[in-house]
């Protein structure tokens, strides 16, 4: 489409939604069955933001390739994740991004339901002026990174999921200029729940 900026690609990381394999931290409060649930919410969510962003969206897979399912191939490009961690499968997509030519280049995961298209605006607006932008998450993580040119160490001598992520990845970025955005709430376990009144009556337990 005309209106799309050919520069700009999002990547979105997203995870096959099968029963026990999702969102397992979470399924501990809530069960298997509901954290399934919700992942498919926060995925279809995730959905209907990114549609709104005028720019290429590649889909990466954990696992296997969908073809029908949310992620509509008219609009989305699909690949599968490649690298023994997240590091290495992040840094992978970004490669192939620049590689491709991208001048722009954005990583979400597919779950974070505090995301909305203006956070996104606000990314690549931030890469117009700033090496990289990140989405801080409450966390101790981020639910979104940037770059207009690869920076390995990102991506190394990470532990993925634990509370250090966001502050050692800001270390590796000292000497880049970095834009921060609104810090959002991860849903990782039962307790992340509570702000939601759509997702609070998974927390009732027998």
């Amino acid at each position: 489409m005309s209106t799309e900026n050919t520069n700009n690609v999002l990547l979105i990381f997203t995870r096959n939604p099968e029963l026990g394999k999702v969102k397992t931290r979470l399924a501990k409060g809530v069960g298997q069955e509901n954290a399934l649930t919700i992942y498919k919410q926060l995925v279809q969510h995730t959905h209907d933001v990114v549609v709104q962003n005028k720019c290429t969206k590649r889909v990466g897979y954990s696992v296997k390739v969908r073809e029908n399912d949310l992620w509509e191939t008219s609009l989305f490009e699909k690949f599968q994740q490649e690298g023994n961690d997240l590091g290495e499968r992040m840094e992978h997509a970004f490669s192939e991004a620049f590689a491709d030519d991208y001048k722009k280049v954005i990583i979400i995961g597919s779950d974070l339901y505090d995301l909305q298209p203006h956070h996104l605006e606000e990314a690549f607006d931030a890469l117009t002026t700033h090496d990289t932008v990140i989405g801080p998450a409450k966390d101790g993580g981020y639910y979104l990174l940037g770059m207009k040119f690869l920076i390995p160490k990102v991506f190394e001598d990470k532990e993925w999921g634990s509370d250090s992520v966001l502050k050692q990845t800001l270390e590796n970025l000292t000497s880049y200029t970095v834009q921060t955005l609104e810090e959002l709430n991860d849903i990782d376990i039962a307790e992340d729940l509570h702000p939601y009144p759509e997702f609070t009556k998974y927390l009732v337990t027998n």
